[in-house]
């Protein structure tokens, strides 16, 4: 074998891969044996499947901490899930690892024909806007042919975290045609929506706001949140990330609000409490 101290850096040793995805499938396949382990035996495909959730964000959350240590080893976890998901699968003769690696690698074939077919690629089909359009119109054309629900919106799972799949669809319906010009008038529409939610509540009447105001309110922000997301991609952001990035700074913020005043922050002036935020925030926090 290879040493695979020798190779380039970034480039993977596929012996070694292999040896250990086989591996892999093998110890989970004890695992659900008839004298492997209780709870392992007692999993289902829909037991598994809010694990998988949890597996991917703690993976999304070490990348975002940019450790690579941790994302190699969530990554690691959420493969373990995969290859128990494929192996229950298996034994109820489903599907197993293998018909679905080969189902994913028929699929990257067939949806790169630029890079994998005979066709050449057109002008700027080097970008990565265009590789992702022509993946679209592929991806609906495929669906069309197997009688599924083949518009350009499809495809989105309605399980994503909110703001993730606003910008997904905002996404798919870029790529179909519907599209501003550039990021202008993105960024237009959504002042717009701003303004409408400005309009809303200052139409609303006193606080508490009764439920018809808190409706139409509701209404203007999630068409906000909605602009704002499909904003980001034409800036070339990951709204989700932006958000997540945002939580993270206002917790750092808060915290470091409540270390300077020991945890005692009721009886407090919103000028000391809102100068102590604005000191944690010069920090860097």
């Amino acid at each position: 074998m290879e040493n695979s101290q020798s190779r380039p850096p970034g480039e993977s040793d596929p012996a070694r891969i292999s040896e250990q995805l086989l591996r892999l499938v093998g110890l989970v396949a004890r695992l659900r044996a008839p004298d492997g382990c209780a709870w392992d035996r007692a999993q289902t495909r829909a037991s598994l499947a809010p694990n998988l959730v949890e597996e991917a964000f703690e993976l999304v959350e070490a990348i975002d901490r940019g450790e690579p240590g941790a994302e190699c080893a969530e990554a690691g976890d959420l493969l373990i899930n995969l290859c128990m998901l494929c192996q229950i699968a298996a034994e109820e003769g489903r599907f197993d690892l293998g018909r679905a690696a080969e189902l994913a690698a028929d699929k990257l074939v067939r949806r790169h024909p630029h890079v994998f077919g005979a066709v050449e690629p057109a002008a700027g089909a080097d970008s990565a806007r265009a590789a992702l359009d022509r993946w679209e119109r592929i991806k609906r054309s495929e669906r069309a042919g197997g009688g599924e629900d083949s518009s350009a919106l499809a495809g989105v799972p309605k399980a994503l975290p909110a703001l993730q799949r606003a910008q997904r669809l905002g996404a798919k319906a870029i790529s179909s045609g519907f599209r501003w010009p550039d990021a202008h008038g993105a960024f237009a529409k959504l002042e717009e929506e701003l303004a409408e939610l400005a309009e809303a509540f200052g139409a609303a009447g006193a606080l508490p706001l009764d439920h018809q105001a808190q409706e139409a309110i509701g209404h203007e922000l999630g068409d906000l949140l909605l602009a704002a997301a499909q904003f980001a991609n034409y800036i070339g952001l990951d709204a989700e990330t932006a958000a997540r990035a945002a939580a993270r700074r206002f917790e750092q913020r808060y915290r470091a609000v409540e270390a300077r005043f020991e945890g005692r922050l009721e009886g407090r002036s919103l000028q000391e409490l809102m100068g102590a935020w604005r000191e944690a925030k010069q920090r860097g926090g």
